[in-house]
This record gives structure tokens, C-alpha cells and sequence, in this order.
């Protein structure tokens, strides 16, 4: 005798080989034995075989026409023998009941399960319902299965161009494009940002960086609301100055300036100027909100994305020929030996005679001219005095350094400025310390390390940057102790050399130094009750939320602007069709290129001394997952990268301050308009070149 029985929501039939009460034990046609249940058991017979009955079973019911079984069915509830009995007439065969079972087991939506071998046909409106839902199925598979094939052959469906960013950084997975994209990638053995490349769904893989990056810091765009023009104060007192400012040729964003005035017995005043737009910005009005959103201003090579709208910018940014609001330290010098005798902030406005750029004056204005008071060109004069304020500025850092426990600054580093017209890219080499550079970084630090003690005396909180902890060179972990941290409170920078030092001079594009601004505008106008009429109040929780996400936007767009600098890099390569390039061995398997700031891994390559100077084989490079691939042709020469190789890595934060300070505002240069790491990679900072070269946007 052999059953037809349920297990485990399948049907099955075998041949019984004891019955114990009301459970069989059961051969399945395979060989399996199994205990089944007498209430499992819906039927039994004695011919065919199992295995034959099975079979014909699943061929009635394959044939079974399930609207007509649904309509002989009616609508109130039944067993399968009553059905099988009315649909195939007398007594049905065992296949044939059996095979209605299956019918009905396997098609939810005509029958709904009511019981053990019981039914219901489900509703009129019900069944239509799930038909219409299972055909717009059948149809989306269909224009599915279109999509794949046309994604297979390097096409992109007209769909799938409005939602290329959608189905890259943020998918529907249940959608049909996102399927379509998955099974084509899973078949060509791609990923999804290769294929969308390859098939137009990004014009280049530039296009799609920048894409990457707008869609998860910029989601509602780049650009800016309607908003209104803030109104600036009329009773500014104007300066008795003709300052000028010092920025690359592509700086928009001039936010500070100088200016030179000699005075009687030897003495002379020095103006350090600051676009003021704290004075009309206030504190959560739509102007600062929006301000507060961005953090800052975006870099990267031939483009940026400004903290503020360009039509704001422009009341405050101190171009030539203009009369500006700014906030003024003024520094009264002894010319003999430079000291300081007093110094005064004001907030006024100030005449802009001459904005000056680097790529005009660098070859001018070097040290052997001005020692020797040689060559020709504007502001000759002023410049002279603020260079030898400036030397004497940095002798003063390295002294307080050095007494801090730190290593002079190394002096033999590389900047390198990216020029991109027409997507073709210029990187040109700069040495990082020539003059200009030298005096826009060290007046910089003294209005902010100035600054930051005004804001302290005066008791009210501000946005510091600071380096280092007390104790000097202790033992412990000596690079986690050195990294910069900000805090709301004055503290040494260790690696800059100066006991307080908070970001204050480019309030057009960082929000810290629009903060601090504020502040200090408080401490200037209000004297000692500062702490009571401050933007910001000492312990205020949202100072302390502001620094966190600062902090978390800057790191981000550093990120991004390292990622898009290593991509122009890898543009220059084509572009200059370089193959064979000189590069100097940083650290183990890490390399740099010598002509551009590009750095490359290769894993295998034989020990080569750090510092070494060696020849390279650029064999191929990937533009969008940012990979180059090269081989090592030859060892040239040796060059001495430092000393103390975790010193040089704790030294590259203080680096980055810097940089920031000796061409804040310039859009070209490749280290500092957001990195906190060194982003050139200069000789002395092997790990450093680790963590931001290889990083894939």
C-alpha cells in the first residue's frame, strides 16, 4: 500500500512499511525512509507507483485550467475530494485527485488554504487584484530583461539617465533599474560605477567624483537660496591706509590685507586687515545658517564651492580700488630690533589700493633682492618692512617651539599649485617658504595667536586650534599627543610655537573664523561686559556641537580634495604621456612622483632605502577607482628625508596650520586650502603621504 501525505508544506507519496496506530513509516521513492503522521495522509492506493503516481499527478495539474477550476469552486468553502470530484466527474482517478491538490496548493492566489485539505476560491475582486499585480510582474521582467541586455551591450536605457546618481550613491533595490544594473554588472563581471561610466551614465569619471561628493554633502545642489543682502554699518570710521593683499591669481575669496605706515624715531605701524563680514552676518539669521551648513569653502583643482554666495562675498571681499568693512590689528614696531610696542584692534573700513599676486611678484620679490633692495614693483617699500618683521616673527615661533620640545620646521618642502583651464591641468612646483609666502603666514599667525589671547583676556569662548600637551617630550605615544585638536578654550600650539592660536583671518570661508570674529568684534566694542553681549557665552553647548561638525565637514572635504587632486594627477599622466617618471621612495612600497604631488603603492617592489631617488615605469592607471600600477626601473640616487620619522608624522598637523596661513585663499594650491593632513606629501612626512595618497574618492 503506499500514501500521498503532506511534510513540511510539500507534498510526497511513498510506500508503507508499518503502521504503528495512526503513523506509517515511509519508503519515498528515493530510499529515504520517514514517520508520517495518519493526520498528514491525504490519500492512499495501491497502484501505480509511487514515483509514477507522483509524476502524473504533477502533469494533471500542470494542464489544470485554474480560472474554470476557480469558477467550478463557487464561493463557499470545500475539501479537494469534493472538488475533484465535481471537476472531473465520478469517481476520479488517484493521480487525478492528487494532481488537484497540487493545483490547488500551488495557486494561493485563486484558492485560499482553510484547513487540512480544505479550500475557499478567493473573491471576485481579490483575484483580479493579484492577476493584474502577477502580469505588471510578467511586464516589468520583460523591460528588466530589455535593460540588462541593453546594458550588456554598453547601452544606457533612456530610463536609466535622470536616475544614474540615484541608482550609484543611494538605490532602490526594489526597483527594476537597480535590478536590471545589479544582474548586468553580475554578468560582465563589473561594478556599477564602472558600467554607468562605460554607458554614459556619467559623462567622465571627473562627472562622477563630483557627482559622489554633491550627492552626499550638497544633496539639494551647490548652489544658493534667494536671500537677502545684509545691511552694513554707515559709522565705520575709514583708515588712513592704502592696504594691499597678497593672493594666488585665482583667489576670489581676498580676505586680508596689509598695510605699511612709518611713524617718527624709527618706528613703524603695520596693518593687518580682515574682511569684516560678522559685522552685518548675525548669529542664526539665514545668512549664518547657511554659512553653518557648509562649514566651509570646498576646494579642489579648477573649481570650488563657496561657503558664501558670491553676490555676499563681493560686498565683503577686499578687491582693489574698493573701501571695505574689516577688522584691523595694528601693531606699532621698534625698527631697530622689532619689537613690539603695542598693538590695537579697530573695526573700520579700510581703501584697497593694489590686490598683488604670487604668480606677478614671486620671481621679483625674492631674499636676495630684498636683501639687496633690488628690482621694481608695487608696494616695494611696505613689503620691505613686513619681511623684516616676518623674520623676526619666525625666529620668535622656532625659539617658543624648540622650548616646547619640538625639532625646528623643516624648510625643504614642496607645494604644488594646480591650474585647470578646458580640463587640462597645469601643476607647477613651488617651493614652499619664498618670501611672500613667508610674511602672509607669520603676520597671519600673530593676528590669530593675538586674537586668541584678546578673546581669552576678555573671558568669552572662542574656536582655538591646539598642539601638543604639557609635559614636553614625555614618554608615550608621541604622534597621538602632537595631533591638532580645537578646542573652545586658549591652549599652546606646540608645533606652530605660540601659546594660543585661533583661526580668525578667513571669515569668508571658514565658519570657525566667522565665529571668532564675532567674538572678537564683542571684545573690541564692549570691553570687560564681552561676556555678556558675545554672540557666545562661555559653556555654550552649541560652540562645542559647532567645533564637532567643523570638524566632520573639513575632514570630508579634505578628503575630496585630496581624492580630486590624485585624479588631476592621474589626468597630467595622459596628458603628458608620461610612461617613464622619477619618483623618491617614502616609505617601504610607498612612492611619490617627483614632478607632481602623486603618490603610488607597489606591493612587491624589491627594499629600496627610504629617501632613494628611482626611476618608474607607469604601466597603466585607473581614473576612477584612482589606481596606478608601475614598476621599478632603477635606483638614481639618495635624498635625506629627516630624521625622526614620527616626529616628521606629528609634525605634519602643525604643517597644515602653516600652509593654511601662507596662502590661505588660494584656490590652486594642493595642501592648503582644507586639509588638516599635508596634503603634498612633503619629504619628512612618509605616513602622512600613506593615508592621503591612497585614499579612493
Amino acid at each position: 500500500m503506499n500514501v500521498f501525505f503532506e511534510e513540511s508544506g510539500d507534498f510526497k507519496a511513498g510506500s508503507i512499511l508499518s503502521q504503528a496506530g495512526e503513523a506509517f513509516q515511509v519508503e519515498l521513492p528515493t530510499g529515504k525512509r520517514t514517520k508520517v503522521k495518519g493526520k498528514d495522509v491525504f490519500l492512499q492506493f495501491s497502484a501505480p507507483e509511487p514515483a509514477d503516481m507522483m509524476e502524473q499527478a504533477r502533469a494533471v495539474a500542470a494542464d489544470m485550467d485554474l480560472g474554470f477550476l476557480w469558477e467550478v469552486a463557487g464561493q463557499e468553502e470545500f475539501s479537494f475530494t469534493e472538488l475533484a470530484a465535481e471537476y472531473f466527474g465520478g469517481t476520479p482517478a488517484t493521480h487525478e485527485t492528487a494532481g488537484l491538490i497540487l493545483a490547488l496548493h500551488q495557486s494561493p492566489v485563486y484558492f485560499q488554504k482553510k484547513g487540512r485539505g480544505r479550500y475557499k476560491a478567493a473573491p471576485e475582486a481579490t483575484l483580479k487584484a493579484a492577476l493584474a499585480g502577477i502580469e505588471k510582474k510578467k511586464q516589468q521582467l520583460l523591460i528588466q530583461a530589455a535593460y540588462v541586455e541593453q546594458l550588456k551591450q554598453h547601452q544606457l536605457p533612456d530610463a536609466f539617465k535622470p536616475l544614474a546618481r540615484a541608482l550609484l550613491f543611494k538605490p532602490d533595490k526594489n526597483g527594476i533599474e537597480y535590478k536590471a544594473l545589479a544582474e548586468a554588472c553580475e554578468q560582465l563581471q563589473t561594478t556599477p560605477a564602472r558600467l554607468l561610466l562605460e554607458t554614459g551614465g556619467f559623462a567622465s569619471a571627473k562627472d562622477l567624483h563630483l557627482a559622489r561628493f554633491h550627492y552626499e554633502h550638497f544633496p539639494k545642489g551647490t548652489g544658493f537660496p534667494e536671500l537677502p543682502m545684509p545691511v552694513l554699518p554707515d559709522d565705520l570710521p575709514v583708515a588712513d591706509v592704502a592696504a594691499f593683499s597678497i593672493d594666488d591669481v585665482t583667489t576670489t575669496e581676498i580676505d586680508d590685507a596689509f598695510s605699511v605706515t612709518p611713524l617718527d624715531d624709527g618706528k613703524v605701524r603695520i596693518g593687518i586687515h580682515i574682511a569684516a563680514p560678522a559685522l552685518a552676518i548675525q548669529r542664526d539669521d539665514a545668512i549664518d545658517q547657511l554659512a553653518r551648513s557648509r562649514m566651509s569653502t570646498v576646494y579642489m583643482p579648477g573649481d570650488k564651492i563657496t561657503m558664501l554666495p558670491d553676490s555676499l562675498v563681493d560686498v565683503f571681499t577686499l578687491g582693489e580700488g574698493q573701501t571695505r568693512p574689516a577688522v584691523s590689528l595694528y601693531t606699532v614696531l621698534d625698527t631697530q630690533d622689532w619689537s613690539v610696542l603695542s598693538t590695537e584692534t579697530r573695526i573700520e573700513k579700510i581703501p584697497v589700493a593694489s590686490n598683488l599676486r604670487h604668480n606677478d611678484l614671486d620671481a621679483l620679490v625674492t631674499e636676495e633682492n630684498l636683501a639687496a633692495g633690488a628690482g621694481e614693483y608695487p608696494h616695494k617699500a611696505d613689503i620691505a618692512y613686513i619681511w623684516q618683521w616676518a623674520l623676526v616673527l619666525e625666529k620668535a615661533r622656532m625659539a617658543k617651539r624648540e622650548a616646547f620640545g619640538l625639532k625646528p620646521e623643516q624648510n625643504n618642502r614642496v607645494d604644488f599649485n594646480f591650474y585647470v583651464e578646458n580640463d587640462v591641468v597645469s601643476i607647477v612646483r613651488r617651493k614652499r617658504g619664498a618670501p611672500l609666502d613667508k610674511m602672509v603666514a607669520e603676520l597671519m599667525i600673530f593676528a590669530n595667536s593675538t586674537w586668541g589671547k584678546l578673546m581669552a583676556d576678555h573671558g568669552i569662548p572662542g574656536i582655538y586650534r591646539a598642539q601638543g600637551v604639557a609635559g614636553g617630550r614625555g614618554p608615550g605615544n608621541w604622534t597621538a599627543r602632537m595631533q591638532v585638536r580645537m578646542l573652545t578654550h586658549a591652549a599652546p600650539h606646540q608645533g606652530l610655537g605660540v601659546d594660543q592660536y585661533a583661526w580668525s583671518t578667513s571669515p569668508l570661508r571658514r565658519y570657525t573664523d566667522l565665529i571668532n570674529q564675532w567674538q572678537i568684534i564683542a571684545c573690541v566694542q564692549h570691553g570687560i561686559t564681552a561676556p555678556l553681549v558675545a554672540p557666545f557665552k562661555p559653556k555654550d553647548a552649541d560652540l562645542y556641537a559647532i567645533v564637532s561638525g567643523f570638524d566632520a565637514a573639513y575632514s570630508a572635504y579634505a578628503d575630496f580634495q585630496s581624492g580630486m587632486e590624485r585624479y588631476w594627477c592621474l589626468r597630467w599622466l595622459q596628458q603628458e604621456q608620461a610612461r617613464q617618471v622619477d619618483a623618491v621612495v617614502l616609505k617601504d612600497e610607498i612612492l611619490r612622483l617627483s614632478d607632481i604631488p602623486l603618490v603610488i603603492r607597489m606591493p612587491g617592489m624589491a627594499q629600496v632605502a627610504r629617501g632613494a631617488q628611482v626611476k618608474l615605469d607607469i604601466l597603466r592607471w585607473d581614473e576612477l577607482d584612482l589606481s596606478v600600477e608601475a614598476r621599478l626601473l632603477e635606483v638614481l640616487g639618495q635624498t635625506d628625508l629627516g630624521e625622526d620619522e614620527a616626529e616628521d608624522e606629528a609634525d605634519a598637523d602643525a604643517d597644515a596650520d602653516m600652509s593654511e596661513e601662507m596662502s590661505a585663499d588660494s584656490e590652486a594650491e594642493t595642501d592648503v586650502a582644507t586639509s588638516e593632513d599635508a596634503q603634498t606629501m612633503p619629504e619628512t612626512e612618509p605616513q602622512d603621504a600613506v593615508d592621503t595618497g591612497l585614499n579612493a574618492v
